[in-house]
């Protein structure tokens, strides 16, 4: 935690100027990384002034404000051409409103870089950063209102009740180690709440009528590893969206995000049930542990760069699908049906498109989805997208029925046509939902907590045994 105030402060404007001796409430101290979207304001002029680290303690502005704004070089840092976090910049708007100063700082940013941001976005009281590379004292005396305490954005010590970041609540002492994470959090760290999607695993023994307890005790452990794996995945991407998920409204309360467990306890925790996963698929076949492997290192390429491609991160968010289904026949050792494989991508990549338009829905009018490629004007095309690639499946299940495949399989094939309505129902029903902003975010997740979702998936098992 830093423990010192600098002395040099430069007024971010008269309109914005407050006395912080007259506010309401605690001072707000955000740090300049806390508003800006990563990797988007960094031009190859600046790069090098970046480099060096500044040992400056800066949780805290002084109060002595001078009398005129000063406009600093930018050096040629545009902030116009920059992206700053709406939802971040939306909480210190709030903040401000409610009497309380807000202090933009850095340690490691020149002056320069640090008073473009402010004045471009107009939401600080004021600004401090290092313009002659100085440090300041460790000494250096402190504003009463600060020495009252003061709210920190930042990089230490514990979540800010209210938005996704770290706070340090006094700007005198160090912040005491954070408490042991409890069972919750791990919990909601390796997202068990997600394994039911691992359930994808079991398709291939109910769908080639393999019943027996050997083939249902190898699916079982099938399932298991994938969700060991999908559980290390998601950890790794939490550590790799650290800052974007603490300025998320939802994603800020994620265990790394908001410091309930720290980001190194996580990544032991995420060794250890890969090793666990791949474990579990060599005791059941090396050609699953290659299929899962497969499945980690898509996974990982998708966290680490194609989800910030637009319509490849749903192509392969479909397929992270259709390998889990993959997986679960080999692990039985049945050939994996082409029919099967080709609804499979039909179908989750409608889902993947509804998820992409809950976040563009959720979106201000003329925002960019963070870090996805998307635009708000495309909201309207993925929709379309997403209703062609759900009925498009429903038309493959039609084929399937028609199949010699089929034939060998059900006695009574001519019941399954009994399916076909059910499952247009339901995605007409899913997209319905999704335009009218009933879904929150993932239509998996809603789909599994959804009664009417649940009738028709269980008519559906219903219809498919009597065809047999």
């Amino acid at each position: 935690m830093r423990a010192s105030v600098p002395e040099w402060v430069e007024q971010g404007g008269s309109d914005a100027l407050r006395d912080p001796l007259r506010s309401k409430g605690r001072s707000l101290v955000v740090d300049v990384d806390e508003v800006m979207v990563p990797g988007s304001a960094f031009p190859a002029n600046i790069a090098s002034a970046l480099t060096g680290h500044f040992r400056a303690v800066t949780t805290a502005i002084a109060a002595a404000l001078g009398p005129a704004a000063r406009v600093a070089d930018a050096s040629g840092f545009d902030p116009s051409r920059a992206r700053f976090d709406h939802d971040a910049v939306t909480f210190l708007l709030q903040v401000l409103g409610e009497g309380r100063p807000v202090y933009l700082c850095s340690e490691t940013h020149p002056e320069p870089f640090v008073s473009a941001v402010a004045q471009h976005l107009g939401v600080f009281t004021a600004w401090a950063a290092a313009p002659d590379g100085r440090s300041p004292a460790q000494g250096e005396d402190l504003p009463p209102a600060l020495l009252q305490g003061f709210d920190y954005i930042g990089s230490e010590a514990v979540a800010l009740p209210g938005f996704a970041s770290r706070v340090a609540r006094t700007g005198r002492s160090a912040a005491a180690a954070p408490a042991p994470a409890g069972l919750r959090s791990w919990v909601k760290l390796l997202r068990v709440h997600q394994y039911a999607k691992n359930a994808l695993v079991l398709v291939p023994l109910l769908t080639a009528h393999k019943f027996a307890f050997g083939s249902a005790a190898t699916s079982l452990f099938a399932l298991i590893a994938f969700s060991l794996c999908a559980s290390a995945a998601y950890i790794l991407n939490d550590i790799l969206d650290i800052k974007a998920d603490r300025a998320h409204p939802a994603k800020r309360n994620r265990p790394i995000a908001s410091g309930a467990v720290p980001a190194t306890q996580a990544a032991g925790a995420m060794a250890l049930v890969l090793v666990a996963a791949f474990a579990i698929a060599l005791c059941i076949s090396v050609g699953f542990a290659g299929v899962l492997l497969g499945y980690f290192a898509l996974t990982t390429s998708y966290s680490l760069w194609l989800k910030r491609i637009a319509i490849v991160d749903v192509v392969v968010l479909a397929t992270l699908y259709t390998v889990r289904v993959i997986g679960g026949a080999v692990a039985i050792s049945v050939p994996m049906s082409e029919w099967l494989l080709a609804f499979s991508l039909f179908i989750f990549m409608s889902l993947a498109l509804v998820k992409r338009h809950i976040e563009l829905a959720s979106q201000p009018d003329g925002a960019v989805l963070a870090a996805r490629g998307y635009r708000i004007e495309d909201k309207s095309m993925v929709a379309i997208l997403a209703a062609a690639s759900g009925f498009n499946a429903v038309v493959i299940f039609t084929l399937y029925i028609s199949s010699d495949t089929v034939r060998a399989l059900y006695s009574h094939p001519q019941l399954l046509w009994i399916c076909c309505p059910i499952l247009m129902y339901w995605i007409g029903r899913v997209m319905l939902f999704t335009q009218r902003g009933l879904i929150d975010d993932d239509p998996v997740m809603f789909a599994l907590r959804d009664r009417a979702s649940w009738v028709a998936l269980g008519a559906i098992g219903v219809i498919m045994l009597a065809a047999i």
